[in-house]
C-alpha cells in the first residue's frame, strides 16, 4: 500500500540508516513502559494485539488474536496524524513523563462504541467485530478481517467517529450472517485472518479454506464473488482436514492455513503458516491456482515443516557418530510464520514461532534464502523468548513474543507483540552501539579468572603442563631454573603468537602464580576448563589450580537504577567534553550529545567519539529493560541518531572503580585511617540481665543488657562506655551491629593496643573481635600501592557504582537523578554487600552513597588478619548473586609464614 510513498520516505532517511541485528525498539505503543504489560483497554492501552497497517499518516491496529494472549478487545484502533504522535528519530524528546518513548493515542475505535468496552455481539451487527485479526488500508479505504464472523468489512472512507459502520461486507450476504458454506464458493469465507488493499484490488487470506482470494476491483456490494483463487484448484474445492493428507500435498500451488497476504504493487506474498513458509509470486496472479515462483523458509516447493535446519542451515559440528549436526534454527528457517511485508526492495517476515522478525535486504529470488538481519533476537540461532527462555527476556525492549503482523512507514517498522500487549517501533539508524554497549562504568567487562600456583623443587628435565580447554602448554625445567622463571616461561608459552584463543596469561611472581584471564567477557568465560600436571611421576615440581574452570565472569551490561554507565561505540560525539566539576546538577546535553533511556534524557559526565559516561535515571526502577540511544547534534546542524539497544535493569549489580590497564585492573583503593583501628562484632540476641564486656589493654567496659534492648542499642551503649578510654575512641560501624575502635593517637604509636571481649557461658549476646589489637595506621586517603601496600587486618576504602537504592527512607528520598547526593551520611544499600579478598572474607564495615557525589558508593573493607602477601590480591564485592568486576590490591604480610 502506498508503495511509491514508502520508497520516497525511505530515501529521505539516508544511506547509512538501516536496521541492525539485535537492535531495540526506539518507541513503544500501547504500554506505559516497554516492559509494563498492563492489562486493560483505553485509547492508550493495548491488549493482545494482532493485525496492523500503515497508510497516509495513519496506523491501524486490531486488538485481538487467536493465541490466548489477553485481553481480547474485539476492536480496531485508528491513530490519525501519526507523525504528530511519534517523535522523529532526530527529534529532541519532550521531558516530564516516566517514559517519553511510550507513545500513541488512538483517535477512533471500531467494533466498540468507546475505548473502554471490549464485548462482542452475537449474532453480529454491522458495527460489531469478533476477533478481528487482519487490517489493511490504501489510505482511502479500510478493510478488516473480522475473523470469527467469517467476513471482511470494508469502509469506503476512513472512519472519523467511534463505532462507525462499514459500507460493504465480503464473505457473507449481509451484516448479520456468519455462516460457513461447504463446499466453499467464490463469495464465502471461513475464518479469514489476512486482508490487503493494493491498486484497486482486494486480497484476502481465507485461512479456514486454505486459500487466497483476489478481487480485481474492491467490492462495492455485499457478498461479491472473488475473481481469482490461489491455493486451490477451484472456488469450490474442499481442502483436506487430515494433517497427514495435507502434508502429502505440499506444492507451489497449494496452501495450508494461510494467515496473511500482502503486495508491494508488483509481487504477491502469502504467509503459509501450516507449511512454515512464505510464498512469493513475482507478479500479481491472474489465473486460478497459479503457482508461486519463490519459497522462503523451505529448500523447495514440496517441503514443509518448522525450522527445517538440516536442509537450510550450515552444520555447526558433528555428533559422536561423526554425523553433521545443525542449529535449531538459522536465518533461512521459519516456524509458524505470521506475516510477510515488502517495501518493494526489502522483505520483512514475522517469524512467530521463533519470536523474531527476519529482514531480507533484497527480495529473495531463489528458494531457501537466508535473512540478513534479525529483530527480536540477538542472532539468527537464538530464541530468548521461547518457552525455555528467561521469562523477563520475553518482554525486553529488544525482544518479541510471537510477533503477528508488520507495518512500515519507510523509517519505522511496527510490530505487533500480543503477549506483551504492545506495538514495538523499530527505527532505521546508523549502527553505532553494540548489543552490550551500555555497561557499568566501573565494571565495564567482568572477566572470569583462574590461577595455577607453581610449587615444589627444581629438577632438570621435569615437565609441567597447563591445559586450557583442549590445548596443552608444556615447559621443561632447565638446570639452575627457578620457580619464578617457570611461571614466566609458562606465561610466554600461553601468550605466544596470537596467544591462546580462550585466555590471557599474566605472571604473579611473588605468589609464583600463573593468572589466567578469559578473553571472552561475561559468564561465558566461566565455562573455560583448565588443569595442570607434572611429569614424569617422580617430578619434584608441581602445580595447583584454583578450580576446574575459570570463575567470576559476570554481566556488566545489567544495570541498576542510578548507576554510572559507560556507553561504547563509534561516532557518539564530534568532540570530547566533560561536565564542569563544580556543578550540582549534571547536564543532559553535553558537546551536542543527548542520551535517552526510555526517552528520559540522561545526565552526562563525559562524551567523546567512542565513549559516553552517563547516569541511568533512578526513575526507571519499575522496568526490567530500557531502550537506549544517542542523539548527536553536529556542528553543521545535522543530527545523527544511533541504533537503539536494550539495557537490562536489575536491582543491583556492583562495580568497583579501578585504574586503566589489563584486566584484572588495580583498584582505586585508599588507606582508611591515620590511626590504628579494630572491629568487634556484636551478634546473637539481646537478653535482659546479660553482661557483655569489652577490654582495652585490661580496662574493662561492661554493659548490662536492659529490657527492650537490641543488638544495635547494645552496641551504641558500649560505644558510649568506651569513649571514656584514654587510648581509643569508639564509633558504630555503618553495617550490622559492629563496633569500631580507633586509636586516639595517629601513626604507628596507635597500633598494637590490645583488645578483648568476654561474655558469660551460655550468653545470648556474642562478642567477636576481628583483631587482637589495633593496627595498620597509615595516611588516611592515600592510595594503596605496591610501595604503600595494604596490611592484613587493615581497613581500606574502595569506590563503586551500581549498588542500587539506599536506606533509610530519608536517604532514598534524597536521591536525585543527575544531582549530587545531599542526604544522610550514614546510609546503606537496600541489598547487603559482601566481599572477598584473595579468597578470604573481607569484612564490610560500611557501604553507603558518598555525600556530594553523583551516585558514588564508598565501601569500607577490613582485610582478613591472615591475608598473605600478594601484590595482585584479587578483590570483589557482591550483592545477592551479582558479583563485581575483579580488581587487585597489593597486600604485604610481615609474617613470612602467612599463606
Amino acid at each position: 500500500m502506498r508503495f511509491i510513498a514508502l520508497i520516497f520516505m525511505a530515501a529521505s532517511v539516508g544511506l547509512a540508516a538501516d536496521f541492525s541485528t539485535g537492535q531495540a525498539a526506539r518507541l513503544v505503543i500501547g504500554q506505559t513502559t516497554f516492559t509494563s504489560q498492563e492489562s486493560g483497554t483505553s485509547d492508550t492501552l493495548l491488549g493482545g494485539v494482532g493485525g496492523i497497517a500503515y497508510a497516509n499518516d495513519m496506523l491501524f491496529v486490531t486488538d485481538a488474536n487467536r493465541l490466548g494472549a489477553e485481553p481480547i478487545a474485539h476492536r480496531v484502533l485508528i491513530y490519525k496524524n501519526l507523525s504528530q504522535q511519534l517523535p522523529k528519530p532526530t527529534d529532541e524528546l519532550p521531558q516530564g513523563t516516566r517514559c517519553p518513548a511510550c507513545v500513541g493515542q488512538a483517535t477512533v475505535v471500531l467494533g466498540q462504541q468507546d475505548f473502554t468496552s471490549k464485548d462482542y455481539a452475537f449474532p453480529p451487527t454491522a458495527q460489531s467485530l469478533r476477533t478481528p485479526l487482519g487490517v489493511a488500508s490504501d489510505g482511502v479505504r479500510l478493510a478488516v478481517a473480522d475473523t470469527d464472523n467469517n467476513r471482511v468489512l470494508i469502509w469506503n472512507r476512513i472512519p472519523d467517529v467511534n463505532g462507525a459502520p462499514p459500507d460493504v461486507v465480503v464473505g457473507q450476504p449481509d451484516f448479520t450472517s456468519v455462516k460457513v458454506i461447504s463446499p466453499p464458493t467464490a463469495s464465502s469465507l471461513r475464518g479469514p485472518q489476512g486482508v490487503w488493499l493494493q491498486d484497486g484490488k482486494l486480497f484476502v487470506a481465507d485461512t479456514g479454506n486454505d486459500r487466497v482470494l483476489i478481487w480485481n476491483q474492491v467490492p462495492t456490494s455485499n457478498g461479491a464473488p472473488a475473481d481469482i483463487v490461489l491455493g486451490q484448484p477451484s472456488f469450490s474445492s474442499i481442502p483436506p482436514r487430515d494433517l497427514n493428507v495435507a502434508f502429502q500435498n505440499v506444492k507451489a500451488t497449494s496452501m495450508y492455513v494461510p494467515v496473511a497476504v500482502t503486495s508491494d504493487g508488483r509481487r504477491l506474498f502469502v504467509t503459509d503458516l501450516g507449511y512454515d513458509r512464505v510464498l512469493i509470486w513475482n507478479s500479481i496472479p491472474t489465473t486460478n491456482q497459479q503457482p508461486a515462483d519463490v519459497v522462503v523458509g523451505q529448500p523447495d516447493m514440496t517441503t514443509a515443516g518448522p525450522n527445517n535446519s538440516a536442509k537450510l542451515c550450515p552444520s555447526n559440528g558433528t555428533d559422536e557418530k561423526g554425523e553433521p549436526t545443525y542449529p535449531v534454527r538459522c536465518g533461512a528457517t521459519l516456524d509458524t510464520p505470521r506475516f510477510a511485508l515488502s517495501d518493494g526492495r526489502r522483505l520483512f517476515i514475522a517469524d512467530g514461532g521463533n519470536d523474531r522478525v527476519l529482514l531480507f535486504q533484497q527480495i529473495p529470488t531463489s528458494n531457501g534464502a537466508t535473512a540478513d538481519v534479525v529483530l527480536g533476537q540477538q542472532n539468527m540461532e537464538l530464541n530468548v523468548s521461547g518457552s525455555s527462555g528467561d521469562p523477563l527476556a520475553q518482554s525486553r525492549a529488544d525482544s518479541l513474543r510471537t510477533p503477528l503482523a508488520l507495518a512500515f512507514d519507510g523509517e519505522n517498522l511496527f510490530v505487533t507483540d500480543p503477549f506483551n500487549r504492545r506495538v514495538m517501533v523499530f527505527t532505521m539508524a546508523e549502527y553505532s552501539i553494540p548489543f552490550t554497549g551500555v555497561r557499568n562504568l566501573a565494571s565495564r567487562s567482568v572477566f572470569a579468572i583462574g590461577s595455577v600456583v607453581i610449587d615444589g623443587g627444581i629438577q632438570k628435565n621435569d615437565k609441567i603442563t597447563i591445559k586450557i580447554q583442549e590445548t596443552e602448554y608444556t615447559y621443561t625445567v632447565a638446570e639452575n631454573d627457578t620457580l619464578e622463571n617457570v611461571v614466566v616461561q609458562l606465561v610466554n608459552l600461553i601468550n605466544a603468537g596470537q596467544g591462546d584463543p580462550n585466555v590471557l596469561a599474566l605472571p604473579n611472581l611473588p605468589r609464583r602464580m600463573v593468572l589466567l584471564v578469559a578473553k571472552m567477557e561475561g559468564v561465558a568465560g566461566n565455562e573455560i576448563e583448565y588443569s595442570v600436571k607434572s611429569s614424569p611421576q617422580e617430578a619434584r615440581i608441581f602445580g595447583t589450580t584454583g578450580g576446574a574452570k575459570l570463575s567470576g565472569g559476570g554481566d556488566a551490561a545489567k544495570i541498576a537504577p542510578g548507576t554510572q554507565v559507560q556507553i561504547v561505540g563509534e561516532g557518539l560525539a564530534e568532540v570530547t567534553a566533560s561536565a564542569p566539576p563544580d556543578v550540582d546538577q549534571l547536564p543532559t546535553t553535553l558537546g551536542g550529545v543527548q542520551v535517552y533511556f526510555d526517552g528520559i534524557r540522561a545526565p552526562l559526565l563525559m562524551v567523546s567519539p567512542e565513549q559516553i559516561n552517563a547516569q541511568v535515571p533512578f526513575e526507571i526502577a519499575d522496568s526490567h529493560s530500557l531502550s537506549a540511544y544517542v542523539r548527536v547534534q553536529r556542528s553543521d546542524g545535522t543530527v545523527k541518531v544511533t541504533n537503539a539497544i536494550a539495557v537490562p535493569i536489575i536491582d543491583q549489580n556492583p562495580g568497583i572503580f579501578a585504574f586503566e590497564g589489563v584486566e584484572p585492573r588495580r583498584a582505586i583503593a585508599m588507606h582508611y585511617s591515620s590511626h590504628g583501628t579494630a572491629t568487634i562484632s556484636i551478634d546473637g540476641s539481646a537478653v535482659a540481665g546479660e553482661k557483655p564486656v569489652i577490654s582495652i589493654e585490661g580496662r574493662k567496659y561492661p554493659y548490662t543488657v536492659q529490657e527492650g534492648d537490641t543488638l544495635v542499642s547494645i552496641r551504641d551503649a558500649m560505644v558510649e562506655l568506651i569513649k571514656q578510654d584514654p587510648r581509643v575512641d569508639a564509633f558504630p560501624s555503618g553495617i550490622w551491629s559492629r563496633l569500631r575502635l580507633r586509636a586516639r593517637v595517629p601513626g604507628p604509636e596507635g597500633n598494637g593496643i590490645r583488645i578483648a571481649a568476654e561474655v558469660t557461658d551460655g550468653s545470648s549476646v556474642i562478642l567477636t573481635p576481628f583483631n587482637e589489637a589495633t593496627c595498620c595506621a597509615n595516611v588516611a586517603g592515600s592510595l594503596v600501592t605496591e610501595e604503600n601496600p595494604a596490611l592484613p587486618g587493615e581497613t581500606i576504602v574502595v569506590y563503586a557504582t551500581g549498588l542500587g537504592f539506599i536506606k533509610p527512607d530519608l536517604a532514598r528520598e534524597a536521591l536525585v537523578t543527575g544531582g549530587r547526593y545531599q542526604g544522610p551520611e550514614l546510609n546503606e544499600p537496600v541489598t547487603f554487600v559482601s566481599s572477598l579478598a584473595g579468597g578470604k572474607t573481607a569484612n564490610v564495615l560500611y557501604t553507603g552513597m558518598k555525600p556530594g557525589t553523583f551516585s558514588l558508593y564508598e565501601v569500607h573493607l577490613e582485610l582478613n588478619s591472615g591475608q598473605p602477601s600478594n601484590p595482585l590480591t584479587p578483590l570483589t564485592i557482591a550483592q545477592d548473586v551479582y558479583i563485581s568486576n575483579i580488581v587487585t590490591i597489593p597486600v604485604f604480610n610481615p609474617n613470612p609464614d602467612a599463606q
